[in-house]
């Protein structure tokens, strides 16, 4: 049996208005409030979708974000 994904939370916690993404791990509010509810097939799309915004962010200019640990991405 694997282990459920972990939280991407990186502890920078501020809401991007013109995204409505965190700028540390790039989730919505909706994402965040909802993640300790969320099956493992939803967290897995929360992080699917998260590498997609990180390369949308990072062609934005909106600067560099940190980084989850190597371990905790799924």
């Amino acid at each position: 049996m694997s282990a459920p994904p972990p939280s991407p939370c990186v502890n920078v916690c501020r809401m991007d208005e013109a995204t409505g993404w965190c700028a540390g791990c790039l989730r919505t509010l909706d994402e965040i409030t909802l993640w300790s509810r969320l099956s493992e097939a939803g967290k897995q799309a929360v992080w699917d979708a998260l590498a997609q915004r990180r390369v949308a962010w990072l062609q934005q200019g909106r600067g560099p974000l940190p980084a989850p640990a190597a371990a905790d991405v799924p």
